[in-house]
């Protein structure tokens, strides 16, 4: 029997697939130092935490398809406060931005058809687009100029008649750039001039950094009517493991789109909608603190890698990862390496290969990721074995 070909070509995770090399090396006595995946150590406030405890319903029984409608109306007060006006209709409350994810691509692309992305992004964008059964086409961006968009022009050629969104990721997942206004207008003037949906990916919005904001493409009224935006509470608390995430959009044949998908698979969870309802009534003063931890942590990530002979790094303006190009020609070789080859004083570091996030073949490949998720003494010592580790490599290959 052959499984399906959508089976066959979806891609395994580039972050978690070298998981049971770590999971080795830990094995062995080897304490790693996990710089690969977006999970931070900031621990989860403590009114969510109350939410999971406190839950005392005698069923946990279905819930509405589109989320709990408490839910649904924090998280448009949410956006009302950055003055975009929002209510509860225009959200669907998802199993986390995956899910958010899935759902935008399905209703925006039939099968064949294409969604403009600019690479490096996140890998999952390219399982998602395997499950819907459409194309992403690559827009590559350049670590030498801190991966920022093109001209309007070359952003063009790469629109054809079976575009049919543009997906835009800022903060970003996985360079950290954050597109200025100017940029995002340039997306915005040819999703109108092109009749195309624009796709925002704005989980990582509170995390922007020396004093900059966040500019959200539900604040371009212009376009209102062709913008979906896929949301998370996972980083913005983070709640990772809760799996709450959620699609906004205040296009109505888009939302009842959406809905049907939700009915399809019935519900989200019932308590963590009640941990997520509590985090989003903590106040907008919670993310100060942790936004100034990031930026900290960014600094000396930054700091302490851009000395390394040969490395291409420019600093990031949001999120919490980094991606830098490294004077290697196979990242997967080398975080194989450190994983089974390398330790000092028993310790490693896992980084993810950064061309898998790329879907164009070749690009990447002396890239990494870097998630800036550890606190100052981790990250530190984490930064003085990275460097021992790629000087033998390089010493060696």
């Amino acid at each position: 029997m052959n499984i399906s070909k959508r089976g066959q070509k979806i891609q395994p995770s580039p972050i978690r697939k070298l998981k049971p090399y770590a999971d080795r090396a830990q094995e062995q006595g080897i304490h790693v130092y996990f710089l690969n995946i977006g999970q931070p150590d900031i621990p989860t406030p403590q009114p969510v935490l109350e939410a999971f405890r406190d839950y005392d319903e005698k069923v946990l029984s279905y819930g509405p398809a589109q989320g709990f409608l408490e839910l649904r109306e924090a998280i448009a007060d949410y956006f009302n406060f950055y003055n975009i006006p929002l209510n509860s209709e225009n959200v669907i409350i998802t199993i986390g931005g995956s899910e958010a994810i899935h759902f935008s691509f399905s209703v925006v692309a039939d099968p064949g058809q294409e969604i403009i992305i600019p690479e490096p992004f996140y890998t999952n964008y390219n399982g998602y687009a395997a499950f819907a059964d459409v194309k992403i086409s690559p827009l590559t961006l350049s670590v030498e100029d801190g991966f920022r968009l093109p001209s309007r022009e070359e952003i063009e050629k790469r629109i054809t008649p079976k575009t049919r969104a543009i997906l835009i990721c800022s903060p970003n997942n996985p360079t950290g750039t954050v597109y200025s206004e100017k940029e995002l207008e340039r997306v915005v003037s040819l999703v109108k001039k092109h009749d195309l949906f624009l796709i925002g990916d704005e989980v990582y919005k509170e995390f922007v950094y020396d004093g900059e904001r966040h500019k959200s493409i539900l604040e371009y009224e212009e376009v209102k009517d062709r913008v979906i935006v896929v949301d998370s509470i996972s980083k913005r608390f983070s709640c990772c493991g809760a799996r709450i995430g959620a699609v906004i959009t205040r296009n109505d044949e888009l939302y009842q789109s959406i809905l049907k998908f939700a009915q399809a698979r019935l519900c989200p969870p019932s308590v963590e909608q009640k941990a997520a309802l509590a985090a989003y009534r903590m106040g907008k003063g919670y993310f100060n603190e942790v936004r100034e931890e990031y930026q900290k942590r960014r600094d000396i990530l930054y700091e302490g890698l851009k000395d390394i002979p040969g490395i291409v790094i420019r600093k990031p303006q949001g999120a919490f990862y980094i991606i830098v190009r490294l004077p290697i020609k196979d990242n997967e070789h080398f975080v194989l390496w450190m994983l089974t080859d390398f330790h000092l004083n028993k310790e490693t570091v896992m980084v993810s290969p950064a061309k898998g996030f790329y879907s164009s073949p070749g690009k990447g490949k002396d890239e990494v990721r870097i998630a800036y998720v550890l606190k100052e003494e981790d990250l530190r010592r984490a930064i003085e074995v990275f460097k021992e580790g790629l000087k033998k490599y390089l010493s060696l290959f």
